[in-house]
């Protein structure tokens, strides 16, 4: 870990869900390096325990909690934990989506029933941890909520309407979280990162036969390089820092330039 000084989340807390692969755990370990206490709230025990160990060994400070954020009320029992525990929290990182590839679909021929759980999963869980997290922000005198949608949610890409729809809507309550909450000192952004190498990239793109990687990297993608992980984390840190202390409604693209080519 660095010095005190040099340290963008001294003394903070911070959330983030999806916390134990690809994004969430980049972010976290990030955060950790930064000198926050990193909460990890992953569904799956195997990957969340694997990020609490790192961290630890690489000497941050770290919980891991079970958490399926579809599930209200499980959301309400790990936060109320977590309230009891910690008294509050500074950082809500929300990371944890899906998208299904293709079970995703044009709307006329999309199944109504993976529609609702992409839905449930991308939007609702969204909502429940930020609703769940928000007393525990007051607590704590303010703080940054960091929402994720894509560049499904700010242009028409055919075929993927359920994960469209739901991150165009992460982008709207973001905006109505800021204005809600910017007055309690509660900072609400986004992050709408397209075409990042994680393990989602092989449902939406890599495991299809017709796929050209090199030809979607040299005409589709203006950088000509798949993002990273860690360039998602590092945007994630700034909004999550003081450093972004005047940022509130902010959608930030990262993209390589895909949704402006």
């Amino acid at each position: 870990m660095k010095g005190e000084s040099a340290v963008k989340l001294s003394g903070k807390i911070a959330a983030v869900t999806g916390g134990g692969g690809g994004i969430g755990r980049a972010a976290a370990e990030t955060f950790a390096r930064e000198g926050a206490a990193v909460l990890i709230l992953e569904k799956d025990e195997k990957m969340g325990r694997e990020t609490e160990e790192k961290i630890a060994a690489d000497g941050g400070r770290a919980e891991f909690f079970a958490l399926d954020i579809s599930d209200w009320q499980k959301v309400q029992d790990v936060f109320g934990e977590i309230g009891e525990k910690y008294g509050g929290i500074d950082v809500l990182y929300n990371n944890a989506s899906v998208f299904w590839g293709t079970k995703d679909a044009a709307l006329d021929v999309l199944d109504v029933a993976v529609f609702e759980q992409i839905i449930r999963i991308n939007l609702f869980g969204m909502m429940y941890c930020s609703k769940a997290a928000i007393p525990l922000l007051k607590k704590r005198g303010g703080g940054s909520i960091i929402n994720t949608s894509s560049s499904c949610g700010l242009i028409g890409i055919p075929n993927c309407d359920a994960y469209s729809a739901s991150k165009g809507a992460t982008i709207s309550l973001t905006r109505s979280m800021a204005v809600e909450f910017g007055p309690e000192k509660i900072r609400t952004n986004c992050i709408a990162p397209a075409a990042i190498h994680t393990p989602m990239i092989y449902e939406s793109d890599l495991n299809k036969p017709t796929f050209d990687e090199q030809k979607f990297l040299t005409q589709g993608t203006p950088i000509r390089r798949w993002g990273t992980a860690q360039d998602i984390a590092n945007i994630a840190l700034f909004l999550a820092s003081d450093d972004a202390s005047y940022m509130n409604g902010a959608v930030l693209v990262a993209d390589g330039g895909i949704t402006v080519s």
